[in-house]
Formats: C-alpha cells, sequence, structure tokens
C-alpha cells in the first residue's frame, strides 16, 4: 500500500512537453470514454479544446501583467490568429460552482444535529411542515427564494425522498444525482475541475506550506470482495468526514457573517472538499503479479 501524490521533485524527463502530454492523455483517458458514449467526435472536442486554450490563455497573460492580444495569445496557446479573432471571448455555458439549493438541503438533513435521533442517526422520516425539525424548516434555511414544495418535487424527481402523507421519507444516505440526469454530468464537471486544479497548483508551489490537500492510498493484489469492502469502508469514512466538515464551514461562514457586518467589504473566499473511491480489476497482461502483490508504504 501507498500514500500517492504529486512529486513536483521527481527527475527531469529529457522532453518535459512530452512527458507533460503523456500525463494528460492518461487523465484524459476516462473523459474520451464518457465522450465517446455521448457520442462526440474528435472535431468537437478539439474546438472546445482550443476555446479552453484561449480562455486560460487569457488567464495566463494578464497573470504574468502582459497585455492580452491576438498575436500574444496565438504566441502563448499555439491557435491561429484568425481562429483567435473569430472565436468568443469566453466559452459559453459553464456549470456553476455552488451547489444546487436541493443538494444543500438534503446534505443538512443528514448532518444538522437537529435531524438526529435519540441514537444520534439522522432520521429518515421528517414532518413536511411545522417548525424545526421539519422539511420545510430546513428549506427554508437553506434557501430562501425557493418554495419548500419546489425543492420536495426536486427531490422527488431525483429518487432522494417520498412525500407520504405530513411526512417526507429520505431514501437515501448520500445526494447522488442519476447517471442521466445533466445535474449529475455538471456535478461531475466541478468535482473533477476543482480536483485537477488542486493537483496543478500543488506542482507549481515551491513552498510545501502553500500546497493544497491532494492525496490518495492505492493498493493493488486485492480480491473483488475486498475492492467492495473497502468501497464501503470509504462511504462510512466519507460520511463521518462530511458531518465535520460542514458542521465546521457553517461555524465559519457565521462567525465571517458577524464580522462582515461590522467591517467593510472583503475578498470571499470559497472551497470545495470532497472524497472518491475507485476499484477495478487489473489487466491479466499487467506486470504486476496479483499473486505475489503486498500492500506497500
Amino acid at each position: 500500500m501507498s500514500l500517492s501524490s504529486p512529486d513536483p521533485d521527481s527527475d527531469a524527463v529529457d522532453d518535459p512537453a512530452a512527458a507533460v502530454l503523456a500525463d494528460a492523455a492518461v487523465m484524459l483517458a476516462p473523459m474520451v470514454r464518457w465522450l465517446l458514449g455521448h457520442g462526440v467526435p474528435l472535431g468537437a472536442l478539439t474546438r472546445t479544446l482550443k476555446q479552453v486554450y484561449l480562455d486560460e490563455g487569457r488567464r495566463e497573460l494578464e497573470r504574468r501583467g502582459q497585455r492580452v492580444t491576438d498575436s500574444a495569445l496565438s504566441v502563448l496557446t499555439g491557435v491561429h490568429r484568425k481562429d483567435v479573432r473569430q472565436m468568443p471571448t469566453e466559452l459559453p455555458g459553464r456549470p456553476a460552482l455552488a451547489p444546487t439549493p436541493a443538494a444543500m438541503l438534503f446534505t443538512r438533513w443528514i448532518t444538522d444535529l437537529s435531524c438526529r435521533d435519540a441514537e444520534g442517526r439522522a432520521r429518515t422520516r421528517l414532518p413536511r411542515q411545522g417548525r424545526a425539525p421539519s422539511f420545510e424548516s430546513l428549506a427554508r434555511e437553506v434557501c430562501s427564494d425557493v418554495h419548500p414544495r419546489t425543492l420536495l418535487e426536486e427531490l422527488q424527481r431525483l429518487g432522494l425522498v417520498r412525500a407520504e402523507g405530513e411526512e417526507v421519507l429520505r431514501l437515501s444516505d448520500r445526494f447522488v444525482l442519476p447517471g442521466r440526469d445533466p445535474a449529475a454530468a455538471q456535478a461531475m464537471a466541478v468535482n473533477v475541475a476543482d480536483h485537477l486544479a488542486a493537483a496543478v497548483h500543488n506542482l507549481g508551489c515551491d513552498r510545501p506550506g502553500q500546497r493544497l490537500l491532494e492525496q490518495s492510498v492505492f493498493a493493488e493484489g486485492l480480491s473483488p470482495q475486498a475492492g467492495a469492502e473497502l468501497g464501503v469502508l470509504a462511504r462510512a469514512i466519507w460520511a463521518e468526514a462530511l458531518e465535520r466538515m460542514v458542521h465546521e464551514a457553517e461555524q465559519r461562514l457565521d462567525r465571517d457573517r458577524d464580522a462582515a457586518a461590522s467591517a467593510e467589504a472583503a475578498p470571499v473566499a470559497r472551497m470545495r472538499f470532497g472524497v472518491y473511491y475507485f476499484t477495478d480489476m487489473e489487466d491479466a497482461d499487467d506486470d504486476n503479479d496479483a499473486g505475489r502483490a503486498r500492500p506497500r508504504r
């Protein structure tokens, strides 16, 4: 078993650009598999990638304090000046970075202490209306702009809750969107984007104290049963981490809100904290022999 994270101090290779592209190919493979499954051809991806290059090129020039001109963008990105002029200045249709009101309500339900039973577990049933703890009170706490009935209908559409008379039954302990729901792809996009942003930040950061958390644990030679069992453990660990992080974040939001009321406007930050777990069968022709594989650290 080993702890895994990018090592910016690893030995340099003869062709850094080729090494970067090889690493990028590893990251792109799952995305290309997803695009192929949705009938997206290479040409469409190339057009989108060209626009992403221009968007990030503009940000890079601004970061360097340089003028953002067609020529500068063309030199930096390799995109022809004609394409630079013809393409829009920003990629349209980017998904929102913030969670939806429905996701916020569901998260509050499974983490709020007022929604616990006598044994400390999140209640699976809440009164539909009335004072806290109720579905209506949670809805009004997380979003005053959307009616509780609308949030209930959205969570029912997602298959996460069911209205039963004067109660609302929670059908899941995790906010998981159906795979074909467009919002699921948008959630994947922002989650993976922030994960990559943390990793890329670390590769360019020379000060260990300023690196962001981006770690993983890897083990090979596992049986399928062991892989499934560790997946169950990962979900349990995430449930504990989610509850604590939500609690700590809410405390800091309340503190900062009180401080902002008596001070001038200050910069506003955002954060994303997440966990993933992946298990798969090793290729039969891998050099690693499952019969001799041992956890390593």
